[in-house]
């Protein structure tokens, strides 16, 4: 572990940067020396309104060098970072800035922006005096670092605490550490891609592993795919699963030169082997499907030659375990417990949640799996996805990759819905192959012939795409309101 708490090993990155480009933005190109200043700007504007260590710092940034100079320094200061992503509802952005004193904002007249505390214009932030030294840093190990929500797919999203003693573990800066997978992806990220908001877990933590292997951190805001990627010569990205399916099909409709194009990195969801292989057959090998979560971060990452469904061999410590809590052998199917070097120490003043995933230093994934011969580790479903037919349970997941790979269909998710005979049945929702019409009835028979009548759906609604939640994640909670409503 490096003997300097995090973000000094951030700030030696800058230093080392130099004169080279780390950040494009804008139009203007920003050097290492030139972001490092910022940093220091920053903390003495942090410090001059008197944040200091365990101060709760929200940030309602985008993806900008003053942003990622903003979030550096609220971390050299010891404060507790808050990522504010956009799309959130009025009551989900409250229940995050509860016991947040400052607000740093390039939004000043934003709806975050409203409400008790200070707030803090990243300008007039960026504004304060750099005195040229290199600031010490007062983060303390056993301190909250930062929160980071879940993606609120239960209502009110989760914070899950870090400390700084585990993101100075963490991974993503420390090339000595890499694992081969990541260090196969850093490899490609000369040029890398980022959108949205550098408060997101995903975007910041690929973000320090591209300045980490010397690479240059290229803005695009909105992320219009392919254009982004040809306009700014992207060699890299992160992706989710339905931006990949829309650039696929439009790489198909209308070819454009995507030859730069080294690494997209899938996240936030499962890739159906379906759509793996068809992503390879019209982009290449560039696609790396990661694993994780937000209270674990990275568990494993496949690469473009890992088998298709996959998810590599895992870097970390890993159980499948059985319903008792035992650990099972190799090919059995079980639930996923995790230990990470930057794994949360808990869910932030939430004691009760804490003690269902956090035991004895593991992590319960709540995700069922099994690690085959070889170590690769596979996903086979969730936990607590399932539909009770007739009192029994049944796990959503094996029925959605069997239907998956029906040669008509594209993506498919199922729920459970209620009914009068059994309890609950399966409704699937299907976005169909190009080209094909499937019927409930052949897919019911198939999912009847390999898992059992009582998996198979009763009905079916076809979907040109599937809804999102705010974080681009499938939204089956909204699915399965529709069906409440009789709607498809």
């Amino acid at each position: 572990m490096p003997e300097e708490q995090f973000p000094g090993p951030v700030l030696d990155l800058l230093d080392a940067a130099g004169d080279r480009t780390v950040f494009e933005h804008g139009g203007r190109e920003v050097s290492g020396a030139r972001l490092l200043g910022m940093v220091r700007r920053a903390v003495n504007g942090l410090r001059r309104h008197g944040v200091g260590p365990g101060d709760g710092v929200a940030m309602l940034l985008g993806v900008g060098p003053g942003a990622f100079a903003a979030i550096v320094a609220a971390h050299v200061v010891g404060a507790r970072v808050v990522g504010v992503r956009p799309g959130l509802t009025g009551r989900q952005r409250e229940h995050l800035l509860r016991g947040v004193a400052v607000r740093v904002t390039d939004r000043p007249d934003g709806p975050a922006t409203r409400g008790a505390g200070v707030v803090l214009a990243l300008d007039d932030l960026l504004s304060a005096p750099d005195d040229g030294v290199r600031p010490r840093v007062l983060a303390r190990p056993g301190d909250v670092a930062r929160l980071l929500h879940t993606s609120g797919s239960t209502g009110v999203p989760k914070a899950c605490a870090q400390t700084y003693a585990a993101m100075t573990a963490g991974w993503a800066h420390r090339p000595d550490v890499w694992p081969p997978a990541v260090r196969e992806l850093a490899g490609r990220l000369d040029r890398f891609l980022v959108f949205g908001t550098l408060a997101s877990q995903v975007m910041m933590e690929y973000g320090l592993l591209a300045l980490a292997a010397g690479g240059t951190l290229v803005t695009a805001d909105p992320p219009a795919f392919p254009d982004a990627l040809v306009r700014h010569r992207a060699t890299a990205s992160v992706i989710t699963v339905a931006r990949l399916t829309r650039l696929v099909a439009s790489r198909r409709e209308s070819p454009v030169d995507l030859g730069g194009l080294r690494a997209l990195m899938v996240s936030g969801s499962p890739l159906e082997p379906g759509r793996l292989r068809e992503a390879a057959e019209v982009l290449g090998p560039v696609v790396f499907h990661g694993y994780g979560q937000t209270e674990t971060g990275m568990i494993s990452m496949a690469t473009p030659q890992d088998p298709p469904g996959s998810l590599g061999v895992p870097p970390v410590e890993l159980e499948v375990r059985d319903a008792s809590a035992r650990a099972l052998p190799p090919g059995t199917d079980g639930e996923l417990f995790v230990r990470t070097p930057s794994q949360s120490s808990g869910y932030w003043q939430e004691p009760a949640l804490t003690a269902e995933v956090f035991s004895d230093g593991w992590v319960r994934t709540r995700d069922l799996g099994r690690l085959d011969a070889s170590g690769r580790l596979w996903l086979t479903g969730r936990v607590r996805d399932v539909i009770i037919v007739n009192a029994n349970v049944y796990y959503a997941g094996p029925v959605e990759r069997l239907l998956a790979g029906h040669p008509a269909v594209a993506e498919a998710y199922v729920v459970a819905v209620p009914d009068d005979s059994t309890g609950e049945a399966v409704h699937a929702f299907v976005v169909p192959a190009a080209g094909h019409t499937p019927g409930l009835g052949e897919l019911s028979a198939l999912v009847a012939a390999d898992l059992g009548e009582a998996c198979a759906p009763t009905r079916l609604t076809l979907l040109d795409e599937v809804p999102l939640t705010a974080a681009g994640k499938p939204d089956k909670r909204r699915l399965a309101a529709e069906t409440q409503q009789g709607a498809p």
